[in-house]
């Protein structure tokens, strides 16, 4: 699933735990939630490195 989807369905998954007093629902939410953030963070981090590469000259010719 993508970082965003992730997020939603374990926001969803946190607030039914919550809800319903399922501590393991909720703990399940919280951690697909999570997974999702560190998933944008990855991705965030693959842009930069790419960018920064792009950015980066060659090594000069003698």
């Amino acid at each position: 699933m993508g970082e965003l989807s992730d997020k939603i369905k374990g926001r969803l998954k946190s607030v039914m735990g919550k809800a319903s007093g399922d501590r393991r629902l909720e703990a399940e939410g919280e951690a697909e939630e999570m997974k999702g953030k560190v998933k944008g963070g990855v991705e965030e981090a693959k842009q930069e490195v790419k960018g920064a590469i792009r950015r980066e000259p060659g090594p000069e010719k003698r």
